[in-house]
């Protein structure tokens, strides 16, 4: 029970963050170069991958890891 309760948690913070993400961008507060705006992607995936693999959702969790690895990769490739 106490899994199903982090992992729904883990869901809502996840969302919570992709979905600010890309609020703040479509109103020009954030570019999607901005080191923010892929931080708060990196981070909402990373949470939503955690969800998927403790439920069990293989097909999203290949989703949200290379959503993850894409805005990481963006976040190195813009500090240099």
């Amino acid at each position: 029970m106490e899994i199903e309760l982090f992992s729904e948690i883990l869901s809502y913070v996840g969302m919570i963050l992709i979905l600010s993400a890309f609020l703040l961008e479509t109103r020009n507060l954030l570019n999607s170069k901005d080191r923010s705006y892929l931080l708060l992607m990196a981070a909402g995936s990373g949470l939503l991958a955690i969800r998927a693999l403790l439920i069990y959702e293989w097909a999203f969790l290949v989703l949200e890891v290379i959503w993850c690895l894409a805005a990481i990769m963006a976040i190195v490739k813009y500090q240099r």
